[in-house]
């Protein structure tokens, strides 16, 4: 027995395996070739993914983890296919889920040579990493995989392991083989100061007008968010990362604050002077000063980082979101409603009567708002949402009448565009009993729309629905707002059917609001009977209305400007939130006037 032998990335992708890897994103090269070497003899137990690009391979990875809570792994050849994977590495990073990273490099003996594609990898991955090395001989490279996967998945972060081509075939002893996949353990449910929970209970009890702002540290929680919510009479806010966990229906649900997000959930922020801050790390709380005239901010968060990060915490509480919501909860006195909760909840209702005249129109050009609704009537329930970033990421949160038996993930604080399709690709793969759909905005798509073949060959059936506009929407929106004049943010008109079609899926066109439910539902069918379906929605040019920047108040703005701003959006029945505020007996807070 001692004088078996494995080969070295044999023995790696054994490591692999036992840490539950099934799928790994990339493309070939000649600083690869042991390790598709050691691909063909492993096919029976891991699944070698070719992606078009090596970007789609590192954002596959990274949605991956994202849709599965699974280590998601992606390769790049030495030079070029390893610079190529940076984007999605770093969504991987900002967004904290587990990477590896697999970096070809040449044979040892043409290092320092200058060698074909050779460059010197590793500072390249310093900061997106947390563990980067690079495989020092041949019988280290099980361990080092070994150790990068495990400081991956514990730190919730990118590991880059580097390993020269020729040190995959070295023949190994069987005995170097080495995996710590059964020793790894979570770390157990962190204690509560019982201290900070009763300083919390206190806050919230004296508050008037609370909010509670739940983050991804929620997930998974939704109703112990919203037994706290009917207990204190606190509206819910939540970060738009965080929109599957809560059924669209919920009548205290207010959307996310800024920019993408909801009109409820802007206008509650400056009449509050309580809000719990629970599991989120909001990256725009201190440019917008969203939370400056709050009397009390309460934070609850796993991490010791976060804690007073955003904003100056009354009440600090280290500990699962959840656990502590629970602790609070059993320890409040219930509240009754002055008047405060159901504001909101009418807010909230008038803001989803508004967003739902714009999905329900029969006629007039066709609006993304229609093309929203035509994805609802035939969605599964449990649909997953792999969702580009831009204007698509703001209307999908508005439109897509979501439940927690859904999934919904983007690129979330890196926000890099492309993500949409990588991310169909990583949620079929991991949970293939799914529905799931891309929706891109056209300049997102056209960055990764080469990968459609990846879906066809590897037998994903999935919906892709690509928002076609001709420019940058986003982009061109902040340009309205900061730019003298609108450059460089149109783009053509592409035939994506047609690409589709090119690469063997299914491809449709729509112009008009009367072709959609004929062709949603043949796309339905064709996802149904296991092909990749693309639907190209050419959509009219204007811009989503800007909760971020209203303009209906007539505290705040004249007669002529609130008319203005409703005419634009087509929001006429749009009531501003001191409406209801003084219609339930309510001040409207006087630091805004």
């Amino acid at each position: 027995m001692t004088d078996q032998k494995i080969d070295g990335w044999v023995a790696g992708l054994k490591v692999l395996e036992e840490w539950g890897v099934q799928d790994v994103f990339g493309i070939p090269a000649g600083s690869l070739n042991s390790l598709m070497d050691a691909f063909e003899k492993e096919q029976e137990n891991i699944n070698f993914i070719q992606v078009r690009h090596e970007e789609t391979g590192a954002q596959g990875a990274a949605m991956y983890a994202k849709f599965n809570n699974k280590l998601g792994v992606c390769l790049g050849s030495a030079g070029p296919g390893a610079t190529h994977l940076y984007n999605g590495l770093y969504d991987a990073k900002f967004d904290n889920v587990p990477v590896l990273a697999i970096l070809g490099q040449r044979a040892l003996k043409e290092s320092n040579m200058d060698a074909f594609q050779e460059m010197n990898q590793n500072p390249l991955f310093n900061d997106v990493a947390v563990y980067n090395r690079r495989v020092a001989y041949p019988e280290q490279l099980p361990k080092v995989l070994d150790e990068g996967i495990r400081a991956a998945i514990a730190n919730n972060g990118v590991a880059a392991v580097e390993v020269p081509v020729d040190f995959g075939w070295e023949q190994l002893d069987t005995a170097t083989r080495y995996s710590s996949a059964e020793d790894y353990r979570d770390f157990p449910e962190l204690g509560l100061n019982e201290a900070d929970i009763d300083a919390a209970v206190e806050a919230l009890s004296n508050a008037k007008r609370p909010v509670i702002y739940a983050g991804k540290g929620t997930r998974g929680h939704s109703e112990d968010v919203i037994a706290l919510s009917r207990k204190i009479k606190a509206p819910v806010a939540i970060t738009g990362i965080n929109f599957d966990d809560y059924d669209y229906e919920f009548d205290a649900l207010l959307g996310s604050a800024h920019r993408v997000g909801w009109k409820p959930a802007n206008e509650a922020f400056e009449e509050a002077d309580a809000v719990l801050f629970a599991g989120s790390n909001f990256p725009f709380a201190e440019v917008t000063g969203k939370f400056d005239h709050v009397d009390k901010f309460i934070q609850i968060d796993i991490d010791q980082q976060k804690l007073g990060k955003r904003h100056f915490a009354d009440v600090a509480i280290l500990g699962d979101a959840a656990t502590a919501i629970r602790a609070i909860t059993d320890k409040i006195d219930e509240k009754e409603d002055n008047g405060w909760y159901q504001a909101n909840i009418d807010n909230a209702a008038n803001w989803k009567a508004y967003m739902q005249k714009l999905e329900n129109k029969t006629s007039g050009p066709l609006q993304l708002y229609q093309v929203f609704k035509a994805i609802n009537d035939i969605s599964k329930e449990n649909a997953a949402y792999s969702i580009d970033v831009g204007n698509t990421t703001q209307t999908s949160i508005r439109h897509l009448h979501m439940t927690p038996k859904n999934l919904w993930r983007t690129s979330e604080v890196f926000a890099t565009m492309g993500n949409g399709l990588p991310g169909a690709l990583a949620a079929k793969l991991g949970q293939p009993e799914r529905q799931v759909w891309n929706l891109s905005g056209d300049g997102g798509f056209a960055m990764a729309m080469q990968d459609v073949v990846t879906a066809v060959r590897y037998n994903l059936p999935s919906i892709h629905v690509i928002f076609t506009n001709e420019r940058f929407g986003f982009i061109r929106d902040e340009q309205e707002d900061t730019n003298d004049n609108y450059y460089g943010v149109d783009i053509n008109d592409v035939d994506f059917a047609a690409i589709a079609k090119a690469q063997g899926a299914v491809g449709y066109t729509v112009t008009e609001i009367s072709q959609l439910a004929d062709v949603f539902a043949k796309a339905k069918a064709d996802e149904e009977a296991g092909r990749v379906v693309l639907i190209d929605a050419k959509i009219t040019e204007e811009r989503p209305l800007p909760v971020e920047s209203l303009k209906l108040d007539p505290y705040f703005f004249s007669k002529n400007e609130v008319d203005e701003f409703k005419s634009r959006y087509e929001a006429e029945e749009l009531q501003p939130f001191s409406h209801y505020l003084e219609e339930h007996g309510l001040e409207v807070d006087q630091h805004k006037r």
